[in-house]
């Protein structure tokens, strides 16, 4: 399907830089005029409006992720020997999530409020005195790794290396191609620091939750019970590190930028906390952190007049979804006192974002904490940088002057 606009071909390429700092008008017109976008360059379709994304993701059995969810990385053979969760379909799916999930009960998220707190305020007042911080490179990106380290029991002197490697997955190169050397670099780095971690816990326990993977176990069809193996266990704990520490360091990134645009709202929730919570909800609508998500056909699929093959890929855009006016009234407008149902941001079904709640209390405690110190600031756009990356979307930095 090839739509124009006043003679100009509709063209949306998730490798192009050019797409990266503002997609959203290009979004707008994949929803007014091709809700399903074919990209022949890169063999894929789109999903850009809100329904149709959140129906294929309440539909795993036809839009499996075991092909993979990142379009440079998906394959046309299941991506089995990898052992991520979120490569997985049911029933196995289910098994892993359910082992994964106990890592995650409310009751351990509540318990690392007051370590959130604590880590936030030291972050934040680090920086008094100097008028002026980065946003991101001083606060939004570590407050998550340092959680999520903590929480999987990454020592703090490596915390730093970690992150960084963590960044170098999500590198794309203008250019050169769908894979380049920096991401493959990270990944067999990180495999291979995850794998010495866990390789260690065996013969030192501790009370983290790498030493948790190692002891878990998944039941077996014949109704007998193993504990992970050291490849899946290495898989699950990478997959926690880097959606953790990825998705909400560009979450808090956003919420830098979006308040000081908005300085009216921002000084709202100066003056009120609780408005906070709500307020992080229309940050994940306004602008999500991981805005495309791929999925593979295992059936066809009509939309919109047009059959979508079995064995295609297909791209859902949430963060076109998140401002499809057709649900969200006046989309573009962010909106701390919007009302609505729910975003697709951190997906839905059986996918739905295993760290939701951890997430929403980062950002919600890095909030209160930023607004209690700084309640007003202004953004350096000049010294701005965007992660550039085909799923994940934000500020790599974003240096902020704030008064006295």
């Amino acid at each position: 399907m090839v739509a124009t606009t006043a003679g100009e071909p509709l063209t949306w390429d998730p490798l192009d830089p050019s797409f990266k700092t503002d997609p959203h008008p290009i979004w707008r017109r994949l929803r007014d005029e091709a809700p399903l976008y074919r990209n022949e360059k890169y063999d894929f379709w789109a999903l850009s409006r809100y329904d149709d994304v959140l129906a294929a993701s309440l539909d795993p059995r036809t839009f499996s992720s075991a092909h993979g969810t990142v379009l440079e990385h998906m394959t046309e053979l299941p991506m089995g020997g990898i052992h991520m969760m979120i490569f997985m379909d049911q029933p196995e799916h289910t098994v892993f999530r359910r082992l994964v999930s106990r890592a995650f009960t409310a009751r351990r998220v509540a318990e690392l409020e007051p370590q959130i707190r604590a880590l936030c305020a030291d972050l934040l007042d680090a920086q008094k005195g100097r008028g002026g911080f980065d946003f991101v490179a001083d606060f939004g990106a570590l407050v998550p790794a340092n959680v999520i380290a903590m929480l999987l029991g990454v020592p703090p002197e490596d915390r730093d290396l970690v992150r960084e490697t963590i960044d170098g997955i999500f590198h794309l190169e203008p250019g050169a191609g769908m894979v380049n050397d920096v991401s493959l670099e990270a990944m067999m780095k990180l495999h291979a620091y995850v794998s010495d971690q866990l390789l260690e816990r065996q013969s030192r326990p501790r009370d983290d939750m790498l030493t948790d993977l190692l002891n878990a176990e998944v039941a077996e069809p014949d109704g007998s019970r193993r504990t992970l193996t050291l490849e899946e266990s290495t898989a699950f704990a990478i997959l926690i590190v880097s959606a953790g520490t990825e998705t909400v360091a560009r979450l808090l990134g956003w919420a830098g930028h979006t308040l000081a645009a908005y300085p009216d709202q921002r000084a709202e929730l100066a003056a009120d906390a609780a408005l906070i919570p709500h307020a992080i909800e229309e940050l994940l609508r306004f602008e999500a952190p991981s805005p495309v998500n791929g999925r593979w056909t295992t059936a066809p699929v009509e939309l919109y007049g047009t059959e979508i093959p079995p064995n295609s890929k297909v791209l859902m855009l949430t963060g076109s979804a998140g401002r499809d006016e057709r649900v969200f009234p006046d989309a573009d407008r962010f909106d701390i006192h919007r009302t609505f149902d729910q975003h697709v941001t951190f997906g839905y079904g059986i996918h739905f974002c295993l760290g939701a709640a951890l997430a929403r209390l980062e950002g919600r405690i890095a909030l209160e904490e930023t607004l209690a110190r700084y309640p007003e600031w202004d953004v350096d756009h000049a010294r701005s940088e965007f992660l550039f990356t085909s799923t994940v979307r934000g500020y790599s930095k974003l240096p902020v002057t704030v008064p006295g």
